[in-house]
């Protein structure tokens, strides 16, 4: 019988189990679910196919995007030990550098915007990632003498120092060496142009208007053309870490995890193979700053790094289980349909049947409505308050995960550090030890 169970711990079917043991199908089952309940709250709402395929469109982006920067946490955290709250530090490293060496040199950008070094799109991306990584290696290198809480405040800390920096007035245009440039200031700065959205201005045109003439809306097209580049890069990352976990490099990491002095007591440098994936996650962390919030807007402000962003990825770590790359991606799913974008989802349907309108500024008016005996003010502001609901919401799952699954829902998975399942080989020996002895019995 199989030993097999689902997410919250139920045996599962031996004829079920079969399946389930496979990652691909653990993920695509909850991304299949969560994509019929969006279906279903467009059904609700008369969205028509643009409608229902705009809404897909956006739930995709977000779990592509939030599972690249969860995977690299789980690179940090699941394998390595390192506890990152500095994740958006990095991003905005990478956009920020990329930004500003793409732009147009002073005298070639269109007046009232800030002129940059005039760098190739997709060297100013490279230099990004290095960037990325070269600072995450500056930051490795006096914080590894911390302990886990203790670096975890170094990281946010250095994220913040970054995020302000980026924000001062003094930075909004700098001329050095007879070059002018700067970061915009808390006005931000606009990016470079999305290279899938010029494609399909261009000579991706005909595919546009293909598109069109059969009924739909073009601008479906560039759109979910981004989401599929941004997948590639999410596929990328998790085959990469996967083969990263898997090598003797791997290995070495998830015994630093494990017990950090009984690896040293090997002759592994463990201070060099954190710092190697430390370096390693940051530079994907760079160009994931680039891609998303700088292609897939246009503009990037410094107030898009603050530190919520880093806690909701890790939210979504923590519901996969640290440890597991297909826990990390289904955690990631579960996060943003149920909890990140699961609000505004509940609004709508509210909004659409039951007929709110209006707002109510303060808590102290909708009790006061209440006991009037109309509950429509208390919806109306917990509506009005979608951020505050999703961190209600976040606090309500991490609850019931530390009551019934503290290694969340796939930490059961967490690969050990020796490419040898040590236990089984304890197990076959017992197994062949008692049957020798029944076999010796029978000849007595």
């Amino acid at each position: 019988m199989s030993n097999a169970t689902d997410p919250i711990g139920r045996r599962l079917p031996d004829s079920i189990a079969s399946y389930w043991e496979q990652d691909l199908i653990k993920i695509f089952s909850t991304l299949a679910a969560v994509y019929a309940l969006y279906l279903f709250v467009g059904v609700l709402l008369g969205y028509d196919l643009f409608g229902q395929l705009n809404s897909l469109r956006r739930l995709t982006f977000l779990i592509v995007v939030y599972g690249i920067a969860a995977l690299v946490v789980n690179l940090h955290w699941g394998y390595s030990g390192l506890f990152n709250i500095g994740v958006v530090g990095f991003m905005a490293i990478g956009v920020y550098t990329a930004t500003i060496l793409s732009r147009p040199v002073a005298g070639q950008n269109p007046t009232g915007s800030l002129p940059g070094f005039g760098v190739p799109l997709p060297l100013a991306v490279v230099a990004g990632v290095l960037t990325a990584a070269a600072a995450g290696y500056v930051a490795a290198l006096p914080s590894l003498r911390l302990r886990n809480d203790y670096f975890a405040i170094v990281t946010l800390a250095f994220a913040e120092i970054l995020r302000i920096t980026f924000k001062s007035s003094e930075l909004q245009e700098v001329r050095l060496f007879g070059w002018t440039f700067g970061t915009g200031g808390g006005r931000g700065i606009r990016t470079f142009s999305n290279p899938v959205q010029t494609f399909f201005e261009t000579s991706g045109q005909p595919i546009v208007a293909t598109i069109e003439d059969i009924g739909l809306n073009g601008k479906i097209v560039p759109d979910w053309s981004f989401v599929l580049v941004l997948l590639t890069i999410l596929i990328g990352t998790f085959w990469l870490i996967s083969r990263l976990s898997a090598s003797p490099f791997g290995r070495v990491l998830k015994g630093i995890r494990d017990d950090e002095e009984a690896t040293q007591s090997l002759a592994k440098n463990t201070s060099s193979f954190k710092i190697r994936a430390f370096v390693i996650g940051c530079a994907i962390l760079g160009l994931l700053g680039i891609v998303w919030q700088g292609a897939s807007s246009g503009y990037v402000t410094p107030d898009r790094f603050v530190p919520e962003l880093t806690f909701f990825i890790w939210i979504a770590v923590i519901i996969g289980g640290a440890g597991s790359n297909t826990g990390t991606i289904v955690g990631t799913i579960l996060f943003v349909g149920l909890i990140l974008e699961g609000p505004g989802q509940v609004r709508r349907v509210v909004e659409e049947f039951v007929g709110l309108s209006g707002s109510v500024p303060t808590f102290p008016d909708a009790l006061s409505a209440l006991v009037s005996g109309n509950i429509d003010p208390v919806m109306l502001y917990f509506f009005d308050q979608t951020s505050a609901l999703r961190i209600i919401m976040t606090g309500l799952v991490l609850i019931w995960l530390l009551k019934r699954r503290p290694q969340g829902l796939f930490g059961d998975r967490q690969e050990v550090a020796s490419s040898i399942d040590l236990e089984d080989r304890v197990n076959k020996r017992r197994e062949r030890g008692s049957g020798a002895q029944t076999s010796g019995g029978d000849r007595n």
